[in-house]
């Protein structure tokens, strides 16, 4: 076995004779570095957003469309399948065919999709142009990241990571700030025009500033894993966000999450076989990466989970609009977004381990104290402030945890890695709304079991529905004056509850992440590149280093 070169990182072998860099983009001019990490960052939002811009929307649409429940949760959950199923294939086409007119690709199909679902006239023609959406969204958003990455020099690579990691962590929330104001002051296909506008700044820009980078592969494209890769987030995915709406035991969902599983398995056999593998699934062996991805799919599904609930409890329980409702988790975005471009130098000096425990132990302390001070009573200074620690912790954590997975992989495969970065994140956040969301349901319906003797006949099922169906009910006149009264203070304290519940649930999910940082995170004489696996660059393929007893032999990075 020949020794590794310098350049061979976890799991990935040194890039091939016939594997080369060309169009290299890395810009030295500060004015064009900024324009390019403006661009990036716009479409970033523009794509972030849409996942939860359209929620304040729903009720309006089915006014207006006739659109059912379930139809309006396919309008939302298309998008977010679309995106995190092609995710890894188009991050990997970038790499091969140029980063820059896949990203200019990807914002001409986005935008026409957004304008046909303003247009639409019917829910099924509004689905459809979501499920589009979704798919220019996948070219959209691994690019962002990669062209950062490739386009940087490394004096100035972290500082732009930790920018884009604020805005990706943000976006959501700025998507729902603009969509309320636009559903409070507009009609709902405004809603759509907001990520019209940024796609079109995005992509001026990016036509303007952004050099084409790509790598010449020798190897045929993986379209085996590929497809694998598809089935398998898509399916997992669509499995867990229908799971808490249809059942964990509808077809449905059982027939995604039993795809997804053994898609996923066959992918990882798949790929072990490949001389020119999609994702050389060895990475995860670099302590390193696999910390990095631990805390990003923790965190983001923490994160996902807690704007579902808390947007119920600004709304159904403190009776906040919709705009003022999303301006509440605005103190959380300042601090995610100011510690985020912070955090590089931070890391800088103290290292990527204690960046990522400093970030996972502040995380858990805010969900700590959210799930102590929230209440029906204390009104939004019961959960400020664990939304402000958690919004630091939140900017402590995601900076380091992005640059544990790109730097784990060779720059002629930033975009695979920008990928499984983008897809770590979704999958967390289809997690994290799936959990959370199932044991708040779980508390509230335990909570509201004592009005089932007290409300008028047919009146209960409605209230156990959830807590917007229990305004419903106490709002309607043939509901009498004194049992709406208890509807309303029952159902409010059921909702906290069982929010207390999934934010304990939540505590134990950071802690075990943060355990798992401490006992298998980077070593501290690792940073930045932690621990990495070493791979033999045969003519043959890849072949990894072992050790004695037959496991992957780890050594320190070279410098």
């Amino acid at each position: 076995m020949s020794p590794a070169s310098p350049g061979a990182l976890a799991g990935h072998a040194p890039p091939d004779p016939g594997s080369a860099a060309t169009g290299s983009a890395v810009i030295t001019d500060p004015r064009r570095q900024r324009l390019v990490l403006i661009a990036m960052c716009t479409a970033l939002v523009a794509v972030v957003g849409s996942v939860s811009g359209l929620n304040v929307a729903q009720q309006a649409m089915a006014a207006d469309l006739g659109a059912s429940q379930s139809t309006l949760l396919w309008i939302i959950n298309g998008y977010t399948v679309a995106l995190a199923a092609l995710l890894l294939p188009l991050g990997a086409i970038g790499d091969r065919w140029g980063r820059k007119w896949l990203l200019v690709g990807g914002l001409v199909l986005f935008s026409a999709a957004n304008l046909v679902a303003a247009m639409a006239a019917s829910a099924s023609v509004v689905l459809v142009a979501r499920i589009v959406a979704g798919a220019g969204a996948a070219l959209i958003m691994p690019v962002t990241l990669s062209t950062i990455t490739s386009s940087f020099p490394a004096d100035r690579k972290a500082q732009a990571i930790g920018i884009w990691t604020g805005f990706a962590g943000a976006g959501g929330i700025i998507g729902l700030f603009a969509s309320s104001l636009i559903v409070d002051e507009l009609t709902w296909p405004w809603v759509f025009a907001l990520p019209i506008a940024l796609s079109a700044i995005a992509l001026v820009l990016t036509v303007a500033s952004v050099g084409n980078s790509k790598e010449d592969h020798a190897g045929r494209f993986d379209i085996g894993g590929s497809v694998l890769s598809a089935l398998a987030i898509g399916g997992l995915v669509l499995g867990i966000h229908e799971g808490p709406e249809k059942g964990w035991t509808d077809p449905l969902t059982v027939a995604g999450i039993v795809v997804g599983v053994v898609a996923l398995l066959a992918f990882v056999a798949w790929e072990r076989r490949q001389e020119h593998p999609l994702l050389d699934v060895r990475v995860f062996a670099d302590r390193s990466l696999a910390a990095g991805s631990v805390t990003l799919v923790v965190v983001f599904g923490i994160m996902f989970g807690l704007f579902l609930v808390l947007l119920q409890y600004l709304q159904a329980v403190l009776g906040y609009s919709a705009l003022r409702s999303a301006s509440g988790l605005l103190p959380m975005a300042v601090m995610l977004m100011g510690l985020s471009s912070v955090a590089p130098r931070l890391a800088g000096r103290f290292g990527n381990r204690q960046m990522l425990v400093a970030g996972l132990g502040t995380f858990t302390a805010g969900l700590v104290v959210l799930a102590m001070m929230a209440s029906a009573d204390g009104g939004y200074w019961s959960v400020l402030p664990g939304l402000v620690i958690i919004g630091a912790g939140l900017g402590l954590s995601m900076t380091p945890g992005t640059t544990a997975i790109t730097g784990a992989l060779p720059e002629e495969r930033q975009g695979v890695a920008s990928a499984l970065n983008d897809t770590v994140r979704e999958l967390g956040g289809a997690l994290g709304v799936a959990l959370l969301g199932s044991m708040l349901n779980s508390g509230y319906r335990s909570g509201v079991s004592d009005l089932a003797g007290t409300l008028p006949e047919g009146a209960y099922e409605p209230v156990r529905e959830g807590i917007g169906r229990a305004l419903a009910v106490a709002g309607d006149p043939a509901t009498p004056p004194d049992v709406a009264r208890d509807v309303l203070a029952t159902a409010g304290e059921a909702f906290v509850d069982g929010w207390r519940t999934s934010m304990w649930f939540g505590v134990a999910l950071a802690a075990g992440a943060l355990l798992y940082v401490l006992l298998r995170g980077p070593g501290p004489e690792a940073d930045p590149g932690g621990e990495v696996l070493l791979v033999d660059g045969s003519a043959d393929g890849p072949e990894a280093a072992v050790d004695a007893d037959g496991a992957p032999a780890l050594v320190p990075a070279p410098a």
